[in-house]
């Protein structure tokens, strides 16, 4: 639960959701239902996920079933820190 909540706060601090992001559920889309996330804020996240929990992304691990919903970014997440 803990990475949930670390996920939570990279979208709200990258996309500047503010409070909006306490709404969001694991089967919340993301991609393509929250105008903020564009392909710059993709890399915005990218970069926010690999700083807070000191993992390295590769372009090939990213899709756009990666950030389809908040759960599958949390999933990826959890599965690239391995827990």
């Amino acid at each position: 639960m803990e990475t949930l909540i670390r996920v939570r706060r990279i979208l709200r601090d990258a996309l500047q959701l503010g409070d909006r992001v306490d709404s969001l559920t694991d089967s919340s889309a993301l991609l393509g239902a929250i105008p903020e996330l564009d392909s710059m804020a993709v890399v915005s996240v990218i970069t926010m996920i690999e700083d807070e929990f000191g993992v390295t992304v590769d372009d090939d691990e990213i899709s756009a079933d990666t950030f389809a919903t908040l759960g599958s970014l949390n999933q990826f997440v959890a599965e690239k820190i391995g827990s």
